[in-house]
Order: structure tokens, then C-alpha cells, then sequence
């Protein structure tokens, strides 16, 4: 969230960025209901201040043995006026708060205005694949391999889920160990964190109260699904004072991550591109303020050397502002190209969130500051081993194994 002062100081900023981020909240009457509340406990002070004096009129009254009826009922029609601009004041932050945390995180300066079709490529790297005979799409691929069962899924779950089995869950192994290995020696620490969080984390990193709807909610005990190990790891630190000596602090972590995909029905659903349940390397860095776009870049490096190591052909994108998050101020999108389904598929968001997420969640340095948070995908699982389906695949129908996880997969070359 952000400081209530600069939001009281920068209204325009503030107006445009809602603007520009599409967002739903009435900022009008964010800004009517605080000068509502700012007006009604201005005057309380006043009134108390009367108060004060009544009191004291009262008592010296009392003292010098005289009838202090008058002065009473002043103060009685002093009290009830308090009383009453109270109860405005405290209907008035109610809204305010509500509000509130529906107001979006400004854009950075660098990104570019408008909707997706306004994302500004930043770098290629690689050429994509075009083979010399017709790609097969990995659902395809894996259903011919006997290494993907969706019908299964769909039977035991419905629409949105897999099975893998095989030698594809094996890959899937290796990339999750390989990603993990590869940030460790980047200066990450890993972390094994929670997969269901409180109504607090989530509303902390941003999630809710705009993203109720794309959440699995445990109602018996209030607890989320985790959408991304974002979420609990920047929580490690929920309510904390850090030292300027702690950081930067790098975590990474891998997690199932649990999406509805409220509102994307009918869009990129076969096979793996679109799931309710998916696994992701996440990492998570905290920085000093001064730091915090000089940290992008480097996460956003980090995740690049993967996909270079992989040998896979990907572009990386600055989002436009109508494609950037509610939480986020700049976000680079890292998209692999996959011929079999001849699309640019996003495997990261490298984002920088600067100090919303942690004055959400209570996280601040001491001094008064508050760290910033950057984070990114390490990769994404299911579009990485579409990407590697897909452009390592043969003549023959075989999918080969990219070098780097050979060891991984114990020397086999082929899935």
C-alpha cells in the first residue's frame, strides 16, 4: 500500500495511476470520505479542547459555591457533539480503510503507457525454432509418449488439471533440483515455506482483497492456497525490523501453486499452458530502497541464464501499465517461443514492488524506512517443459532431453 500522506499530497499521480492500471477502485471517494474523516476529528480536537475549558468552568463554579447547571448542560451539548462527529469520523475510516486497499501501486516512470499491446520489447535471445518438419504441440507429444493423461485428470478433478507420469515427471524433477541448484549458487537461500496462508499474508503481498475471486479459499479455517510462493516467503519477515545489514536478502523457494483462473476461461487451456495447479521456483529478494531497481535487473538476469542454459529461444518484455499488476511498479515478462503452438509463452514476471508489499505487511527497517521487495519466477514449470517438449522434439516423435539436465536424469537423452 501506500503512505496515506503521499497519497494526500499527490492526488493526481495517484488518480492517473488508477487510470492507467485499470483499476475498479472509486478514488473520488477515497479522497471525499479521508476529508471527511480528516474534517470530523479535526473538530473533535477543537471540541475537546472546549471541553477542557468547560471542565474547568465547572469546577470553579463548584469552588466559589455558585450554580454550575448552565455549565453543565454546555458541557453535555459538548459531549454529545463529540459523540457524534466520532461516529462520523469512525463510518468515514471504515470507508477510507476499505478503499484504501483497493489503490493500486504507481508505476514507475519507465513503463510504458497503455494495454498489452503497448509491452515494449527490451532483448531476444536465441533464434526461434522453425523445424524442417511440422511441429507437434506437446499435448500431442505427450499423449503419444504415454507421459500425459488429461482425460484422467479431468475425470478426477475436472477441467484445468493433469497427470504426468514417467519419464515426464522425471523432467519435471530435474527442473525444479536444476533451477534451485542454479539460484543457490546465484547467493540464494532455500526455503521451504507454507502452501495455505491467513487472510493476511495474502492481503500483505497483495492478493487479496482484488484477486478474491482467482483464490482456493479453505472457509473452515480462513486459510488460502498459496498462488505463488511469493506470497509466504515475503511473509517470513510479516511484522518485522530489519537492520540495514541484513540485506539484501535472497530467498528462493519452490511450491505448488494454486490459481482459479476466475477470468480466463476459454484462453490457452489445453494441454499445460493454462492450470489450476502447477509448480514454480520462486525468487524472493529484499533490498535496500536505493537498491531495488539495480535488484531487478539482476533477478531478471538470473532467470535468463536459465533459459540460456536451457538453450531455449525467449524475448523479455517491459509491461505496459495496463498489463501490470494491481501490486507491482515495473514488471518484465520473460516469453519463451514453443512452435508447436506457435505462441510466445511467459515463464516469469520479474517484478519490482518497491515499498508496497511491505508497508502491507508490516516489514520495515530500522530507522523507519521500509525494505523493498523483488521477485520473480525461477522458472514456471509447466510453460518451461511445454517450451522443451516442443522445440527439442524429433522427426521421429521423440522429445530429446536439453544437456544441462542429462545429469539429472541419470544420463537419459531422450524422454
Amino acid at each position: 500500500m501506500l503512505d496515506r500522506r503521499f497519497l494526500r499530497d499527490n492526488q493526481t499521480l495517484v488518480t492517473q495511476a488508477v487510470e492507467l492500471k485499470n483499476e475498479s477502485v472509486d478514488i473520488e471517494q477515497y479522497y471525499e470520505k479521508d476529508a471527511v474523516r480528516r474534517a470530523a476529528l479535526l473538530k473533535v480536537e477543537t471540541m475537546q479542547a472546549d471541553a477542557n475549558k468547560a471542565n474547568k468552568a465547572i469546577a470553579e463554579v463548584k469552588k466559589s459555591g455558585g450554580d454550575a447547571k448552565e455549565a453543565i448542560n454546555n458541557m453535555r451539548a459538548i459531549a454529545d457533539q463529540i459523540k457524534e462527529l466520532k461516529a462520523e469520523a469512525s463510518a468515514a475510516e471504515e470507508a477510507v480503510d476499505e478503499l484504501y486497499m483497493k489503490i493500486p501501486n504507481i508505476p514507475h516512470e519507465s513503463v510504458p503507457h497503455g494495454s498489452e499491446e503497448n509491452n515494449e520489447l527490451v532483448r531476444e535471445w536465441g533464434t526461434p525454432l522453425d523445424p524442417d518438419f511440422d511441429a507437434i504441440p506437446h499435448w500431442d507429444l505427450g499423449e503419444d509418449l504415454g507421459v500425459m493423461h488429461l482425460e484422467a485428470a479431468s475425470r478426477m478433478s475436472g477441467s484445468g488439471f493433469t497427470v504426468i507420469s514417467g519419464s515426464l515427471a522425471r523432467l519435471e524433477r530435474a527442473l525444479i533440483n536444476y533451477f534451485i541448484d542454479i539460484h543457490i549458487v546465484q547467493g540464494y537461500r532455500e526455503v521451504n515455506v507454507p502452501y495455505l496462508v491467513g487472510r493476511d499474508a495474502m492481503t500483505g503481498t497483495g492478493q487479496l482483497p482484488k484477486l478474491a475471486d482467482d483464490m482456493y479459499h479453505c472457509q473452515v479455517d480462513d486459510l488460502f492456497l498459496i498462488p505463488t510462493a511469493e506470497v509466504s516467503v515475503t511473509n517470513i519477515h510479516r511484522e518485522v525490523a530489519l537492520t540495514p545489514e541484513q540485506l539484501p536478502l535472497r530467498y528462493v523457494a519452490q511450491s505448488p501453486c494454486f490459481r482459479r483462473e476466475a477470468g480466463a476461461a476459454g484462453k490457452d487451456t489445453r494441454g499445460l499452458l493454462r492450470v489450476h495447479q502447477f509448480n514454480k521456483v520462486e525468487m524472493v529478494q529484499f533490498v535496500e530502497p536505493d537498491d531495488s531497481y539495480d535488484a531487478l535487473e539482476l533477478l531478471t538476469s538470473h532467470a535468463e541464464e536459465i533459459l540460456q542454459q536451457l538453450n531455449l529461444p525467449y524475448r523479455v518484455l517491459t509491461l505496459a501499465t495496463g498489463d501490470l499488476s494491481f501490486a507491482a511498479a515495473k514488471c518484465y515478462d520473460l516469453e519463451v517461443w514453443s512452435p508447436g503452438v506457435e505462441q510466445w509463452l511467459e515463464v516469469s514476471s520479474c517484478s519490482n514492488f518497491e515499498d508496497f508489499q511491505t508497508r502491507r505487511s508490516s516489514i520495515r527497517l530500522k530507522g523507519g524506512k521500509h525494505p523493498h521487495t523483488i521477485n520473480g519466477s525461477g522458472l514456471a514449470l509447466p510453460r518451461v517443459i511445454v517450451a522443451i517438449m516442443e522445440n527439442y522434439q524429433t522427426a521421429t516423435g521423440k522429445v530429446r532431453v536439453p544437456e544441462v539436465l542429462i545429469p539429472y536424469m541419470d544420463g537419459a537423452e531422450f524422454l
